[in-house]
């Protein structure tokens, strides 16, 4: 008595039919979040760089303000805390995404 192989009687598999009503995220979406990252970036590195002007004028004497540069420099610190937690975010986000099973 011959012995059938095991994949006789299975079907092939098939990719899952998309829901109705659920798309991917748009290209336009994606662009919005990317100038955005971009955008905030930019304003971190002017931020940085005001400061750093501030910081030559009060090692030359001619810094006007002391309270701005302080201001300043509070503002920098924070932007720069934001932008380092969110980019940790990210990454643990991305990681939790890669250890998925699928």
């Amino acid at each position: 008595m011959p012995i059938d192989p095991i994949s006789a009687g299975i079907a092939p598999i098939v990719a899952p039919a998309p829901i109705a009503g659920t798309t991917g995220v748009s290209a336009a979406a994606k662009s919005d979040f990317g100038q955005a990252i971009a955008g905030s970036i930019e304003q971190l590195q002017q931020s940085q760089t005001a400061v750093d002007e501030m910081s030559k004028a009060a090692a030359t004497g001619d810094l006007a303000s002391v309270e701005n540069h302080m201001i300043a420099m509070t503002e920098a610190q924070l932007a720069t805390q934001l932008t380092v937690a969110v980019r940790n975010k990210a990454i643990e986000a991305f990681n939790d995404i890669m250890r998925m099973q699928l």
